[in-house]
C-alpha cells in the first residue's frame, strides 16, 4: 500500500509542475495590430426601423464556402471596416476609414491556410447548457458581464460603457430593427423584496429582474450592411453599443482570436440567454472543429437568444504574469448548410481578427495608441 501511495503522490506532483510551469501555459500570442481611423463622417438618412429582429443567422455558405472566398484586396477592406453609427435620436451617420500597418500579401497567406476537417457529429443529443443559479454567481466575474440586448438578443460588457453584440441583432443586413430604435440593454440584479427561503432551486432565478440602460450609439461594420448572412457579411456580424451611463461592472477586455490549435484543450465559452430557458443565463464549453480566418466552426449547444454572447477563454499574458480572460470572438448563431445535398448544422462565432481588433478598440477608446496590443 505504502509504494502505490507514493507513486500516486509522486504522479501528482509531476502533473502539477506540468501544468503550473511556464513552457506548459496557454499564452496569449503577440498579434501584429494594423491601424484603424476614421477618415470622414457624413450624414445618413434617417433609418426606418421596419426590419424584424431575427436571433439566428441562415446561410448557406459554409467552411468550404468560405475558404474558397477571395482574399479582399486594400480597399475592399476600407469599404467592409466603414461603418454606420445610429444615435439614440434617431439619426445616422456613415464613417470611411483608412487603414495603416497592413501587410496585405502577409494576410493572403493567413487567409489562404486552410482549417482542419470537421468531424461529423449527431446535432442533437446531451445538453451540455448550464443554466446558471443565485446573485452570487450570476453578479460575480465572468457571468456578470453578461447582458440582455432588449431585441432578444445577448451581449457582453467590453468596457465601462460599451457591449460587445451581434450585427443581426440589429440591423437585418438591409435595415435596422424595429427594437433597435430604442435600444437598451439589461443587467441582472437582485428583487428589493426578497422570497422565502424554503423556495427550489427552479426558482432562483425568480429572485433576479433586469435593470434597463438606454444605448447612446451603436456602431455596425459595412461589410455586415452591404453585404449579408448569405455572402461575405457572415464574416462581419458584430457590433458595438455605447451606453448612456456607465454601468460600473467589471468587464472583459477583447483579444485577437488564437487559431484553434491555441486554444486551452482547443476549447470556447460563452454564456447568453437561450429562449428555451426564459430569464436564466446559460453557460457552456466546447471544443473548435473548423476555423477560417473569420469563423469558428463549434459544437456548443445554444438556442435563439444566445446570439451575441461573447465567446471567451482564458490563458497566461506574460507581460502581466498573470491569467486573463478575453473575449475572442462573437457568437452569431445556427448555420444551415447543404453538403451534398443533405442539410447540416454548425454552430458559428465571428473571429476577432487584428483588422475587427484594432477597429473595435478604436470604437471603445477613441485612440489608436491604446490599440496596438491585441
Amino acid at each position: 500500500m505504502a509504494p502505490l501511495l507514493t507513486l500516486l503522490m509522486l504522479l501528482c506532483a509531476v502533473r502539477g509542475a506540468l501544468l503550473y510551469h511556464p513552457i506548459w501555459k496557454p499564452m496569449w500570442p503577440a498579434s501584429k495590430v494594423p491601424v484603424v481611423l476614421p477618415q470622414l463622417t457624413e450624414d445618413l438618412d434617417a433609418p426606418e426601423f421596419t426590419a424584424e429582429a431575427k436571433l439566428e443567422v441562415t446561410s448557406p455558405c459554409g467552411p468550404e464556402c468560405h475558404k474558397r472566398a477571395l482574399v479582399p484586396s486594400y480597399e475592399e477592406l476600407k469599404e467592409r471596416l466603414s461603418y454606420e453609427t445610429l444615435y439614440f435620436n434617431g439619426s445616422l451617420t456613415q464613417t470611411n476609414v483608412g487603414i495603416y500597418g497592413l501587410n496585405v500579401a502577409e494576410l493572403a497567406r493567413t487567409q489562404e491556410t486552410k482549417g482542419r476537417s470537421r468531424a461529423k457529429r449527431q446535432i442533437y443529443g446531451y445538453d451540455s447548457r448550464f443554466s446558471i443559479f443565485g446573485k452570487d454567481f450570476l453578479l460575480n466575474y465572468p457571468f456578470s458581464t453578461s447582458v440582455k440586448v432588449s431585441t432578444g438578443c445577448t451581449g457582453t460588457l467590453v468596457a465601462e460603457r460599451h457591449v460587445l453584440t451581434a450585427a443581426h441583432c440589429v440591423h437585418d443586413g438591409k435595415s435596422y430593427v424595429k427594437g433597435a430604435k430604442k435600444l437598451k440593454v439589461g443587467f441582472l440584479k437582485p428583487r428589493q423584496k426578497e422570497e422565502s427561503s424554503n423556495q427550489t432551486r427552479s426558482h432562483l432565478s425568480e429572485k433576479m429582474k433586469f435593470q434597463w440602460i438606454r444605448v447612446k450609439r451603436t456602431h455596425v461594420p459595412k461589410g455586415w450592411i452591404k453585404g449579408n448572412a448569405n455572402d461575405i457579411g457572415m464574416d462581419y456580424d458584430y457590433a458595438l453599443l455605447e451606453l448612456k451611463k456607465p454601468h460600473k461592472r467589471r468587464y472583459m477586455k477583447i483579444g485577437v482570436s488564437p487559431t484553434a490549435k491555441q486554444l486551452p484543450a482547443g476549447r470556447i465559452h460563452f454564456s447568453g440567454y437561450d429562449n428555451d430557458r426564459w430569464g436564466n443565463l446559460v453557460y457552456r464549453f466546447c471544443k473548435v472543429q473548423e476555423e477560417t480566418y473569420d469563423l469558428l466552426y463549434q459544437q456548443c449547444d445554444a438556442q435563439p437568444g444566445a446570439s451575441g454572447s461573447g465567446v471567451y477563454v482564458r490563458m497566461w499574458k506574460r507581460e502581466h504574469r498573470r491569467w486573463e480572460r478575453r473575449i475572442i470572438g462573437i457568437f452569431s448563431g445556427h448555420q444551415w448548410v447543404e453538403r451534398d445535398g443533405m442539410p447540416q448544422d454548425f454552430n458559428v462565432a465571428v473571429r476577432i481578427t487584428p483588422l475587427k481588433y484594432a477597429q473595435i478598440c478604436y470604437w471603445i477608446k477613441g485612440n489608436y495608441a491604446d490599440c496596438r496590443d491585441g
